[in-house]
């Protein structure tokens, strides 16, 4: 089983958009290989668009909250992985 870093929460959803809203608690950066996990939210994908109000970011850090473009629906609580 591959190691995995805990780096955030979803703490809203955008379904129109396919846009989660997520608190960071470390550092995220475009490229990096994460892993949604909640009670109904199990997936895994890149980061390939990361935004801080609307503006195209390429790295966050934590104690910021991101808008994460996702291949899937995700749920508030739902927890990120760096993997």
């Amino acid at each position: 089983m591959q190691e995995k870093k805990y780096v955030g929460k979803v703490t809203h959803y955008f379904p129109k958009i396919s846009v989660a809203v997520v608190e960071l608690v470390d550092d995220l950066k475009l490229g990096d290989r994460i892993k949604i996990e909640g009670a109904t939210t199990n997936f895994e994908q890149e980061v390939t668009s990361m935004e801080i109000e609307k503006q195209k970011i390429e790295h966050a850090k934590a104690g910021q909250s991101i808008g994460l473009k996702v291949i899937a629906r995700v749920r508030e609580n739902d927890k990120v992985y760096v993997l």
